[in-house]
């Protein structure tokens, strides 16, 4: 099962698409703290629409809290601060994907911690600055999904006939 993780977002709307991402796809999303809302936000609610029951949810009180969960893991860090391409990634079902706040990215702390697996792009014109962030976890997760078969969903298919 994919992993979606959220260091410190501070937009609930986007965390609410995410929540609604996690449910269709079958990923968990990671929230790590602090958060820039509560879940009572309204953006939060209408974004997540009714899928907040049926999303896995697991929040980390810091980054450190969190990489000691995914202690063996590969953590995939995005960035527009690498030349790697995300889909060059050959992504494994249990995989973290991390995305930094909204206004700011990763700190560059995140980016150099050991836990790091690789820090990795999702590429776009040049003269801009950043994808959203729902979005952007969308790209990643339907494209590791994508490469895993979509496993366990009504389309699953034998990842060993992809190409």
């Amino acid at each position: 099962m994919l992993n979606i993780v959220f260091f410190e977002p501070r937009i609930p709307g986007n965390t609410g698409a995410a929540i609604r991402l996690a449910a269709c796809t079958g990923a968990i999303l990671h929230l790590i703290k602090p958060l820039g809302f509560d879940f009572s936000d309204a953006h939060l609610k209408r974004a997540g629409l009714d899928y907040h029951d049926l999303a896995d949810l697991v929040i980390h009180e810091n980054f450190a809290d969190f990489a000691n969960h995914a202690r063996g893991g590969r953590i995939f860090a995005f960035t527009g601060h690498t030349t790697n391409n995300f889909a060059d990634v050959s992504y494994q079902a249990d995989d973290y994907l991390l995305f930094g706040p909204e206004p700011t990215g990763l700190p560059e702390e995140v980016m150099q911690d050991p836990a790091i697996t690789k820090l990795v792009r999702i590429p776009m014109m040049p003269h801009l600055r950043s994808l959203n962030l729902a979005n952007s976890a969308s790209i990643a997760v339907y494209e590791a999904w994508r490469q895993l078969g979509f496993a366990g969903s009504a389309d699953a298919e034998d990842p060993s006939s992809i190409n």
